[in-house]
Formats: C-alpha cells, structure tokens, sequence
C-alpha cells in the first residue's frame, strides 16, 4: 500500500475492532459482514482495503474467543480441526464455483438457506449437555460441514460460521456454546493466514492492524463472557435474530446491485 498514504482515523479501527471482537465471542462468528461496511463508512476506506483490514481482527478475535471458549470448559479441538481441513477444500470450491456460476441465484439460494436456517434456530432449545463424539460417520459430517463453511466463505465473502454453526446444531444436537467454539477454533487458521496473506502484499497496514486487532483482543472476552451467562434458549433467539439481520443485509445489497446494474 505503498502508493496509498492515507492513514484511516484510530478510532474507526477500534470501533470496527470492538464490534468485531464482540460478534466473535458472542456469536461464535468472523463479523466481517459489520465490520466491512462500517470500515468503509467510518474509515473512508475502499472495499478491498476494508475487508483486508476487517481480516486482521477476526484472527486475533477467533483465537482469544476460542482461549475464552476453552476456559469456559469449551474445547471441541478434534471437531473443529475437521471442520477447518473441509473449510479449506470448501474454500478453494467456492472460488471456484463464483467462476463458473451466476452468482444472482447462488445468493438468492443462500439468503433463502440462511434464514430457513435463522428461523430453526430460534425456535430449537439447545442441549448444552450434548458433545460430538467423533466416529467415522461424525467426521465425514464434519468434513461436509467444514467444506459447507469454506464454500460460503469463498462464494459470498462472509464467515461460514453463520452457516457451519446452526448446521453443527441440527447434525449433531450439540448446544450453542460447543458449536460456537468450533466456529472459532476453525476459523482461527485461515484468519492467521489471509491477514499474513494481506499484510505481505500491502492490501492492509501493520498500523492498521494494531489498532484494529487491540481493539478486538480487548472486546473478545467480554463477548464470550455474554455467551456463557445468557441461557440457551434465548442465546439461540440473538443467534437466529442475529442470522435474519445478515440476511436481511444482503437482501439489500442485492438489490443495491440490481439497481446499479439496471
């Protein structure tokens, strides 16, 4: 970013970074589809540079949410580690596919998927009492559940963790908390490696960086302290809440770019 001197204010930066760390640890999920627009408003940066820079607190984020989550007693490293090797595969096949297919109806598909998804998770009482039990049949799941992340992930540019989640839930019958922390261990390595990634190539700034990722570290903990005290059923009620609101946010892009286009 040699050629762009522009510095975005401190506080732009913390500001994304708090929300981005809240939405971690609560949700279980990146933020990255907050954190980008608020990134453009506040900061007065393009959309490449802002969802570069979002990058770098969602792997600090994942990291501190997943220590959080393992010292609330939440430590699922085996399922996660399935679902972060499919996410990988998944990644590279969403690439792909937003290649090769019209991406009109694949969102249009999605947004249907996640708020059918949204709306079972609001009226599911979680299990908190439940945990994955890894056999062959549950790490093929697994597997399938990861490269169901990676896909969206790599098809719409948000976390799969709105999608990998409520999935984990359903499959496993597994509670809120256990699916969240595999959220966040799974998403912990590619966050790492997209922001060294974006780094390298001077897409975002170490400055940048700092203030964002100190923000995000600070605000982590207290997100996961909220996921931890609120009670299943009603944790699932924001989650689902929480999943409308994304869809309902890429509602309105879609048509932002249909009318643009027309």
């Amino acid at each position: 970013m040699t050629g762009n001197p522009y510095r975005p204010p401190a506080y732009a930066l913390i500001s994304a970074g708090v929300l981005g760390g809240l939405l971690a640890g609560f949700f279980g999920v990146g933020g990255g589809i907050v954190m980008v627009p608020l990134l453009v408003w506040l900061a007065r940066v393009d959309q490449r540079r802002a969802q570069a820079t979002s990058l770098l607190a969602i792997a600090p984020a994942a990291v501190i949410g997943a220590t959080s989550y393992a010292i609330g007693g939440v430590f699922p490293w085996l399922p996660a580690l399935l679902v972060a090797i499919g996410a990988l595969g998944g990644a590279q096949a969403g690439a792909w596919l937003l290649r090769k297919l019209s991406l009109g109806w694949l969102r249009w598909t999605f947004i249907v998927f996640l708020i059918s998804m949204a709306t079972l998770v609001i009226l599911t009482v979680p299990n908190r009492d439940v945990h994955i039990e890894v056999d062959l049949r549950g790490a093929l799941l697994l597997l399938a559940i990861g490269v169901l992340m990676g896909i969206t992930a790599g098809l719409f540019g948000i976390g799969g963790g709105i999608v990998a989640i409520p999935a984990l839930m359903f499959v496993f019958g597994i509670g809120d908390l256990e699916a969240k922390g595999i959220s966040l261990l799974a998403m912990a390595p590619a966050a790492l490696s997209g922001s060294y990634s974006h780094l390298r190539h001077e897409l975002a700034t170490p400055r940048d960086g700092i203030w964002i990722a100190l923000a995000a570290l600070l605000a982590t903990p207290v997100g996961s302290l909220g996921a931890f005290v609120l009670p299943g059923e009603i944790a699932n009620v924001v989650f689902g809440a929480f999943g409308l609101v994304i869809a309902g946010a890429l509602i309105a892009q879609s048509l932002r770019r249909r009318g643009t286009s027309a």
